[in-house]
């Protein structure tokens, strides 16, 4: 597009300094308070204050830090020291207090000037998804990670939106003969494991879950994504490819086509956020190892006989 940085294009879908300029402005908003709720539910529904493998972490790593979201919620009895990192200043000037010593340092997820081996902990929430090169991201968390040290991390999937995005391409095709996108590209689960596989991550575990917000009709949810009013997460899209005006006809056929295929009885209608939540954890060696090939004393085939077995077991 006219005006792209190098690099811009297919391989970097996202316009990093237009995203900073973003999240800045929505740090500033008023009333932060009422701007937490999704990022809220999404800290609880991780479970980022502790582990059964590691009661205490001396040292942990807040990627796309905010406001200090997670730092709200863990305590000195579980992170002894906490770096918090983000693109935007103006979110770590305005970051809430903690009782953890914290440092703020200014930073894009793609490049973390920290040495290797630093961290105990790695925690990113609602941020990756932002990245251009999400597997060196993850390569650069997981060098910067201790051995037996943790990376836990939340970040918007695939589905995010859908129903945003259908109402208005159906829209545009209809008013205007043809659609750009609205809502930037999300990473499909499938994915996830895979490059978290290759960043050199063990012990995987990868989870989906849908959190869905109703709202009073197409405006308001538009509205809230661009920070606004509540949300004030910077969530506008920065790609590249992005179409900077949408037609008044166009959106009004939009907000028509959302009610009438997603709307609720009540007259509202559902945003869904579906969140990719991700555990993965940096190779030592006293960590368990898989059994080797071979030894296993059960086949595959020996499953349908389990009830059978069990049945045995209990005589």
């Amino acid at each position: 597009p006219t005006g792209a940085s190098p690099g811009s294009g297919a391989l970097n879908p996202f316009d990093r300094r237009l995203k900073r300029k973003q999240k800045n402005w929505a740090a500033l908003q008023a009333e932060p308070a009422k701007c937490d709720y999704l990022r809220e539910e999404v800290r609880r529904r991780t479970g980022l204050a502790g582990s059964p493998r590691v009661l205490t972490f001396p040292l942990a790593l807040d990627v796309g830090s905010g406001r200090g979201y997670i730092a709200q919620h863990l305590t000195k009895e579980t992170v002894e020291k906490l770096v918090q990192v983000d693109i935007a200043e103006n979110a770590l000037k305005n970051a809430r207090e903690s009782e953890i010593p914290t440092v703020r340092v200014v930073a894009d997820e793609e490049f973390l000037p920290f040495k290797e081996d630093t961290f105990d902990l790695v925690v990113s929430s609602l941020s990756l998804h932002w990245v251009n090169d999400l597997p060196k991201a993850f390569r650069e968390i997981h060098q910067v990670l201790k051995p037996d040290g943790v990376f836990i991390g939340a970040m918007f999937g695939g589905d995010t939106l859908y129903e945003l995005r259908c109402s208005l391409q159906l829209a545009e095709l209809e008013r205007e003969g043809g659609f750009s996108p609205h809502v930037s590209p999300f990473t499909a689960v499938a994915d996830l494991g895979h490059l978290l596989s290759r960043a050199g991550f063990n012990t995987l575990t990868v989870d989906t879950d849908e959190i869905q917000v109703n709202y009073p009709g197409l405006f308001e949810v538009m509205e809230d994504l661009q920070g606004k009013y509540i949300l004030g997460m910077g969530e506008s899209n920065c790609s590249w490819n992005r179409k900077p005006l949408l037609h008044r006809e166009t959106m009004l056929a939009a907000a028509a086509i959302y009610r009438e295929m997603y709307g609720n009885s009540d007259g509202s209608v559902p945003a869904t956020f579906q969140i990719y939540y991700m555990i993965g954890w940096k190779y030592h060696e006293s960590q368990a190892k898989p059994a080797e090939r071979g030894s296993a004393t059960v086949s595959f085939g020996d499953l349908a006989k389990i009830e059978g077995l069990l049945k045995k077991g209990k005589k």
